[in-house]
């Protein structure tokens, strides 16, 4: 059968010898085994960067796979293995339409929720390298920064290929034909003081596909804004027609070295489509059987929100405190769930929270609002805003706290603009002004004497 050459990335710590038995079915297939390419590469070491590692890839490409410049390809990637190939893609444009199908399985779209424990000393036990030397421990320190949950590399990534006004990804052969699949077991009973709910014991149910959108909050006094300009902007959703398919039968390992008959038909199925129509057929298709699978494994619908804080110079806030709730009778009203939250390490102006939706109560009429609470950690300066609700005033404060609520224009129950919509991520983004104290002046920060304090 005539095909296009395959390559196979495979995830943190891991190697390409995991993709072994695809290998097999592919060969089974009629995919020759001179096409077929598994790629291999360093995840431990605490100097390379997801990057250095795409750019390995690139060259790996030439001069390893044999691949001519700008020949066409297919790539089936693994956790981290989505990562790289993003990277790779957005780094030159022309590379979109080289790319022609893209199978994640349990992809690390949006990091893990283990990488902050991998980061631990702990951690670097378990997954460092066992080779003698001063850094015996490594356990690929920048990468797992990339992967943390609500890291500022994948922010940014996922601004260059989601968020582009230019579509990287979708029905059209010009752009990578995208198929994320992802299981809906976890490990067992044995692992399951590591892992959390909503996952497929690595990767998040809510941050392994390509719908995303994003909402800003733009509460700074900026003299340049036109007049009766939005401080809420709701993007539309990014992504929609890529499809997101669960299986019950499989976890994050088990999908790459044990993947269930369904995952393989998706798999061999996908890498046969080549048109809009054939897209779409694939996606309805498998979106019944995804259906069926959440039905019988009674998953919740979980969704992430992945926020990042800032003043008006662009630098991170953080400290700061977000509460979700609803505008009624001219009050914020909390809703009724725990936000589960993780702020990224390295700068914790980032933050990633998991939500159960399935625990919120139906208020399909109720308008959306955030509670912020922002903190500089000195009385001399204070973060403040506009407020979104002119009929909730912020309350100012001269102790370097200010709070507000931001009221957005969406209600639960529209699908257009939905604020909760499963199995997906939002990021938001939030400006502030940065302001030395008291507002009035003299502020205690900089200030001029007279020459009569002055003789």
């Amino acid at each position: 059968m005539a095909t296009l050459p395959i390559v196979l990335v495979h995830g943190y710590s891991d190697k390409g010898a995991s993709f072994a038995g695809w290998c097999d079915l592919l060969e089974a297939r009629g995919y020759e085994a001179t096409t077929i390419h598994v790629g291999n590469y360093v995840s431990l070491s605490n100097e390379v960067t997801i990057k250095d590692i795409a750019e390995g890839f690139d060259r790996a490409l030439r001069e390893r796979a044999g691949l001519k410049p700008g020949e066409p390809f297919d790539a089936i990637v693994h956790s981290t293995g989505m990562l790289v190939i993003r990277e790779w893609l957005t780094a030159y444009s022309a590379r979109q339409d080289r790319l022609k199908h893209l199978i994640g399985l349990a992809p690390a779209t949006f990091g893990s929720p283990m990488a902050h424990k991998g980061r631990s000393w702990l951690g670097a036990i378990f997954k460092g390298g066992k080779e003698p030397g001063p850094d015996f421990m490594e356990a690929g320190d920048q990468v797992l920064s990339g992967l943390e949950l609500g890291s500022r590399y994948t922010w940014d990534l996922a601004h260059k290929d989601f968020l582009n006004e230019t579509a990287v990804y979708g029905p059209s052969s010009r752009t990578p034909y995208p198929f994320i699949i992802v299981g809906l077991k976890d490990y067992g009973w044995l692992k399951r003081a590591v892992s959390e709910a909503g996952t497929d014991g690595t990767v998040r149910w809510a941050g392994a596909g390509f719908n995303v959108r994003k909402v800003t909050a733009d509460l700074t006094a900026d003299p340049s804004r036109p007049s009766g300009q939005k401080r809420i902007r709701i993007e539309p959703w990014r992504n929609t027609t890529v499809p997101l398919v669960f299986d019950a039968g499989v976890n994050h390992g088990s999908i790459l070295q044990s993947p269930s008959k369904d995952v393989v038909t998706m798999v061999l199925e996908a890498l046969e489509v080549s048109s809009k129509p054939a897209y779409e057929a694939w996606w309805r298709k498998w979106e019944r059987k995804s259906k069926e699978a959440l039905k019988s494994a009674k998953a919740q619908r979980w969704q992430q929100f992945v926020t990042h804080a800032v003043d008006e110079r662009g630098d991170g806030i953080r400290d700061y405190f977000l509460e979700v709730g609803t505008i009624q009778n001219g009050a914020f009203a909390s809703l009724p769930f725990d936000l589960d939250v993780h702020a990224y390490r390295d700068d914790p102006s980032f933050r990633c929270f998991h939500v159960d939706l399935d625990r919120l109560e139906q208020q399909d009429t109720a308008v959306i609002a955030l509670r912020i609470i922002a903190e500089s950690g000195t009385e001399l300066v204070s973060y403040q805003g506009f407020s979104s609700t002119p009929s909730i005033a912020p309350r100012k404060r001269d102790q370097g706290k200010w709070d507000a609520i931001i009221e957005f224009d969406s209600t639960i129950g529209t699908r257009e603009v939905a604020f909760f919509w499963p199995y997906t991520t939002t990021l938001v983004e939030i400006r502030l002004d940065r302001e030395p104290m008291p507002l009035s002046e003299p502020n205690r920060v900089f200030w001029f004497d007279s020459r009569a304090d002055n003789p």
